[in-house]
């Protein structure tokens, strides 16, 4: 346990990685409180009365914000309700924790980014965000690192795990059911185990509680190395098919992203540089493939 003597809230929590860090949690235990839809994290004064609760019982000395708008194309179409959850939530915890005097960890996207960089990028690049998703995650990490100078806003990329919809599962399934897929091959980037991710904010809360200083802002993390989802999906398919979880041959085919039209352009680069969180938290990051392995053999 931390030295802490407070309890961790965290907003969020029946999401992918809300869920990650709730068994975490409840695993090294850390008091904590997870709230989820039933507090509208757009409306001010629900926010401050499940704070006010929360904290008549043990004092809120952390917030960690895993809620957001995730939907990509259907914010295009719903961008009043996007920008409402990812900037104006977002601003509002922020306001919260820092009415608390709470330190706050805020999850935010490589969405952030316009994807054509040919390095991979680094928290004081410029954002330049090309959608309503990207646009309201780059505004809404204005709006915390604004609200609350206790912040820290880790970016993160290619989100997969056991306690959501997302591309392995998918793949998986597909592979199931098919005799040959096809995987886009012109975008390139880094998957995200989110239990690495959800290890990782705990990993940050312990150091921080014990006394170590690490500097507020912003932060990188996905796992190490980068490919295109067509390399994932081969090795999705590779893994999958040694360890049982694909029951027949498949075939996985390379294509461009313009045979898959969407109505946002998915970053054709969004590798994001790792050496700050890696120098802040003195840690080694596991590479893609290892994640990978691990995720599907406890599937």
């Amino acid at each position: 346990m931390t030295n802490n003597a407070g309890l961790i809230w965290l907003i969020g929590s029946k999401g992918m990685l809300g869920t990650e860090l709730s068994l975490l949690l409840e695993k090294s235990g850390i008091p904590f409180a997870g709230t989820d839809r039933e507090v509208d994290i757009t409306v001010m004064s629900a926010l401050t009365a499940a704070c006010e609760k929360l904290a008549g019982k043990q004092p809120v000395k952390w917030i960690i914000n895993c809620a957001a708008y995730t939907a990509v194309d259907k914010a295009e179409d719903d961008a009043e309700t996007c920008r409402s959850l990812n900037e104006h939530g977002a601003a509002n915890i922020a306001s919260v924790a820092n009415n608390i005097e709470a330190r706050l960890i805020h999850i935010s996207t490589d969405y952030v980014f316009d994807g054509t960089a040919s390095r991979p990028y680094r928290e004081d690049d410029a954002t330049a965000p090309t959608g309503v998703y990207g646009l309201t995650k780059r505004d809404g990490e204005i709006a915390v690192l604004k609200n609350n100078t206790r912040s820290y806003i880790i970016r993160t990329a290619w989100l997969y795990g056991k306690h959501g919809n997302n591309f392995v599962h998918t793949m998986l399934r597909l592979m199931n059911e098919r005799s040959e897929i096809k995987v886009v091959n012109d975008q390139r980037g880094s998957p995200t185990w989110a239990f690495d991710l959800a290890f990782v904010i705990l990993t940050l809360i312990k150091k921080v509680d014990y006394g170590k200083n690490i500097p507020f802002g912003i932060y990188h993390f996905t796992n190490d190395g980068n490919i295109t989802w067509f390399d994932f999906a081969k090795e999705i398919f590779r893994q999958g098919r040694k360890l049982g979880g694909i029951a027949k041959d498949c075939a996985v085919n390379p294509c461009t992203s313009a045979e898959y039209p969407a109505k946002v352009k998915r970053p054709a680069y969004s590798v994001l540089d790792k050496r700050k969180i890696k120098s802040a938290l003195g840690i080694k990051i596991p590479a893609w493939k290892k994640s990978l392995k691990e995720f599907l053999k406890k599937k």
